[in-house]
């Protein structure tokens, strides 16, 4: 009687597979060479890294229009810039130069305030005023008068009882211009708030406060200036 072709091979493939599995079985439980497993862990890592960005990004975006929001319901709104105007930079360099002097900060000192601002409208050819901010912790150091693109501009210089200072740069001859809101730019490590009513551009200065603290002192300016 002769055996059956099928059963045979089918014992041939049962051993060859018992033969594969004694020889290899030993292998399955080796750990996966680091060589192997590096490429994956730290293509994982990017992965993760470009998901946490990715949700920082639309957290910053949700945070900032938040932010933008409130600061719309002031009046007091930080817009995008667009073009600086070029007396918003001398305002920082003159706050540069001059915040740091000990014995001559100002041409007229704050014990002749009336006489300072008199002086600075005359040759401004427009009436001034020295915003008075002990409101917010700042008290009128004196002014001076400086050069500016095209004319004289008025230099006010304030002071906390810390010794932290920041300065009013006053420009004229800015006609045509109603633009009241808020801007802010920084320039090196000088911090500016500026804003143009009519023909007058101020722009408050610091460079040792904080952004938020500076525009609550140009709030408390600008609701003097522009009543």
């Amino acid at each position: 009687m002769s055996k059956d072709p099928t059963t045979h091979e089918d014992a041939e493939l049962k051993a060859i597979s018992q033969g594969l599995h004694a020889l290899h079985d030993a292998v399955l439980e080796e750990p996966v060479p680091e060589r192997l497993v590096a490429p994956l862990r730290a293509r994982h890592s990017r992965w993760r890294r470009a998901a946490l960005a990715a949700v920082w990004i639309a957290l910053g975006l949700g945070v900032g229009a938040a932010v933008g929001w409130e600061l719309h319901a002031w009046r007091s709104v930080v817009l995008p810039q667009v073009e600086v105007p070029g007396f918003v930079k001398r305002a920082a360099v003159a706050h540069a130069v001059y915040s740091p002097e000990v014995r001559h900060p100002v041409e007229v000192g704050a014990d002749q305030e009336q006489h300072l601002v008199a002086w600075l409208s005359k040759r401004l050819g427009t009436p001034l005023r020295a915003p008075h901010l002990e409101g917010v912790g700042y008290f009128l150091v004196g002014g001076r008068l400086l050069p500016g693109e095209s004319g004289p501009v008025a230099h006010f210089m304030y002071q906390c009882k810390q010794g932290t200072r920041l300065t009013l740069y006053v420009r004229a001859n800015q006609a045509g211009n109603n633009e009241s809101a808020f801007r802010y730019i920084a320039e090196g490590n000088v911090k500016v708030f500026y804003w143009i009513d009519r023909k007058l551009g101020y722009a408050l200065s610091s460079a040792d406060i904080t952004r938020d603290d500076l525009l609550k002192v140009a709030n408390a300016a600008y609701q003097q200036l522009n009543p």
